[in-house]
């Protein structure tokens, strides 16, 4: 994994030795549906994340701030083109600068399980070859502009009905090969600054307290970044905090808060664990420009926010992207004369 350069990683120290216990708490928990807490005494600004994938909403649920409507990740798949892909998250990064948004949640890797999966327009494909080629893309499409991508639902969350309390018992070999494949490319080549713990539970235990989070996330993949807690998927205390889940979103209210403190002075929970969670977060607030480090060369953060990186690059014509999308994702399954259509000319479709 790309880690910060040792000076942001001694000013994040610095940071982290200067906040009490009830600061450092208070950070792990959202400051609204869709920010973090700001901390000024560190130079912390809020992080705002957005609804993705196939576009960037940014913090309003109506017609009040469009959005460039992106074809979907499954046209996406269909075009067999991970360049384009990479083009996708670039764009997408320049409709998160446009609206302040600093994390996108998005791609959706989990696999087509079923037809009759609601949101599977959101995810790539039923292989986890191809999912993990284009979610790879897009997420350094992202990230290159500074913009943070969020891999979800972290994992084997591949289905809709009573996506919040199945239980999905799966053996060791299928669970590596198909559901956690895309994420390793992700965070292994692409290195994502952030991943979606799910809902489900895995072999017993919520993703949200699931030892997966650990390893291979951490110990094999190296994955050094933030794992936020899909809206309101965590619901203890305890368990949770010890696990490597580090944001509980949406706030301002939470299972941790006041609950976690007094855990944490109980010796229910090691402070050790929350000051990992706090670095962790710090370290992604410098990668998005949301940290203030000073003169402090932040380039291997990959942060456009600071100028360090390079800018958003310019999308003069989002709806020429998009169609450009749409065409490359169409698949003939069967040309009853209709094609080739004449140069210049119309052919009414059948």
């Amino acid at each position: 994994m790309t880690t910060c350069r040792p000076g942001v990683e001694e000013h994040i120290q610095a940071c982290l030795a200067s906040l009490t216990l009830e600061r450092k708490v208070g950070l792990l928990t959202g400051a609204s549906f869709w920010s973090t807490r700001p901390e000024p005494s560190i130079g912390l600004r809020s992080m705002v994340f957005s609804d993705g994938p196939s576009g960037v909403r940014g913090v309003m649920w109506d017609e009040r701030v469009p959005s460039l409507n992106l074809p979907s990740a499954t046209a996406l798949a269909a075009s067999w083109d991970p360049d384009l892909a990479y083009r996708y998250g670039a764009a997408l990064a320049a409709e998160a600068r446009d609206k302040g948004v600093d994390v996108v949640l998005g791609p959706t890797i989990n696999l087509h399980r079923s037809p009759l999966g609601g949101r599977s327009f959101e995810a790539f494909s039923e292989d986890p070859l191809l999912t993990a080629e284009l979610a790879s893309g897009y997420v350094r499409g992202l990230q290159d502009h500074g913009v943070a991508a969020t891999p979800k639902h972290y994992v084997a969350n591949d289905f809709e009905t009573e996506r919040f309390t199945a239980n999905v018992q799966v053996d060791e070999r299928t669970l590596r090969e198909l559901y956690l494949a895309p994420f390793e490319r992700a965070v292994t080549e692409a290195e994502a600054w952030l991943v979606m713990s799910a809902y489900n539970s895995v072999r017993g235990t919520t993703m949200t307290e699931n030892e997966l989070l650990s390893t291979p996330l951490c110990a094999e993949w190296g994955f050094d970044g933030v794992v936020v807690s899909d809206w309101t998927a965590v619901r203890s205390t305890e368990p949770s905090a010890r696990a490597r889940q580090d944001l509980v979103m949406p706030g301002p209210h939470g299972p941790w808060g006041e609950a976690l403190v007094d855990a944490i002075q109980d010796g229910r929970v090691p402070e050790g664990a929350v000051d990992e969670k706090v670095r962790r977060l710090l370290r992604l607030a410098a990668r998005v420009g949301a940290l203030d480090t000073g003169a402090l060369d932040t380039g291997a953060l990959g942060t456009g926010a600071t100028g360090t990186a390079n800018p958003p690059p310019p999308i003069n014509d989002g709806p020429a992207l998009a169609r450009e999308v749409c065409a490359a994702g169409m698949v003939l399954l069967r040309n009853n004369g209709v094609l080739p259509w004449p140069v210049g000319g119309r052919r009414r479709l059948r």
